[in-house]
């Protein structure tokens, strides 16, 4: 009976000091397989391509590959919400965006997940848009396109990711800044809406200087404007949205990695370590910033800073503009 106790005691302190190092020892092996980037956007738009190449990098770091998933739609809430009710172990990490952290929260009167929840590994990039027209649209440079747009109220419309993306949004600032009235046309994906305006279905479009820029070396689309305050070396005869006079003109498609709340403080800090790697690669550096994309690094918290302002920016602009989703 003393010796059954003893032994049931025994297996008890076992079982005990195997639950407290567990986590640790699994920490400290981590990552041990292929870990799940999801992406709010389909392939070959800009989040898809920063995701592959800073991902390729991380997964180098990491000596595990990053598998990249593609969950687009609804303004990114699916794959928020695929990322959310992941396991929190580490192996599932997700591509925040503007809309996905900030926006989404705003418009939508119920979402199925907790943007705050998510546990930040770190800033990651950010590519200003460029403003650009179809090259039947009779202006040649910002000035005249705003006085034709005063001109001609409602006539104009403006082509977009969908309802409240960034490139919807990039059109409500652009209306309050400049005091236009444009027309809002939602496609899909920015990529159709470029198409479309490339077909002069539409005619005005926001997007990165990747997706504008070889439409307007064909004479297809006319870029009148980077909403930043300075000129992108992938796109340098396009004045800064400063130069043309509408300063307050300014949006980027910034984006970040995240986690699922609860993911152990060990796995996010060897995360963060892979990412702030592959940040610093000059190699990448030049290579995104040739695609008009500024790459970010810094710890979590920063996020923390970063997003403070975003949300009393966005929510001003959502306000004004009455933006609402169900």
């Amino acid at each position: 009976m003393g010796d059954d106790m003893k032994i049931s005691k025994m297996a008890g302190a076992l079982a005990l000091v195997a639950a407290m190092t567990g986590g640790g020892a699994q920490a400290a092996a981590y990552p041990d397989r292929p870990i799940r980037l999801v992406v709010p956007f389909g392939a070959g738009g800009i989040t898809d391509i920063v995701a592959r190449q800073v991902g390729k990098g991380m997964g180098d770091a990491l000596g595990q590959s990053i598998v990249i998933e593609n969950r687009p739609g609804a303004g990114g809430v699916i794959a928020a919400q695929v990322a959310a009710t992941a396991p929190a172990d580490g192996y599932t990490i997700f591509m925040g965006t503007v809309g996905t952290q900030v926006v989404n929260p705003l418009i939508y009167n119920k979402l199925s997940y907790d943007a705050d929840k998510f546990a930040p590994v770190g800033m990651v990039s950010g590519s200003p848009y460029l403003l650009a027209i179809r090259s039947g649209v009779p202006a040649k440079t910002f000035g005249e396109f705003v006085a034709y747009a005063k001109a001609n109220p409602a006539k104009l419309n403006f082509g977009s990711a969908g309802n409240a993306s960034s490139p919807h949004l990039g059109l409500e600032l652009l209306k309050l800044t400049a005091g236009v009235d444009i027309v809002h046309v939602p496609f899909k994906s920015g990529s159709e809406a470029v198409n479309a305006a490339i077909g002069e279905q539409v005619d005005v479009v926001m997007d990165a200087s990747p997706v504008i820029m070889p439409h307007a070396a064909s004479g297809k689309l006319r870029p009148l404007a980077v909403a930043a305050d300075k000129r992108l070396p992938s796109a340098p005869d396009v004045p800064s949205s400063s130069e043309v006079g509408d300063a307050a003109l300014q949006i980027s498609s910034w984006n970040a990695f995240f986690a699922p709340a609860g993911t152990p403080p060990e796995v996010l800090e060897k995360l963060n370590a892979a990412l702030q790697k592959t940040l610093a690669s000059p190699e990448l550096k030049d290579r995104l910033a040739s695609q008009g994309t500024q790459l970010y690094t810094g710890k979590p918290d920063e996020y923390q800073r970063f997003i403070a302002g975003e949300k009393a920016k966005w929510t001003e602009i959502v306000k004004r503009a009455n933006i609402k989703m169900d």
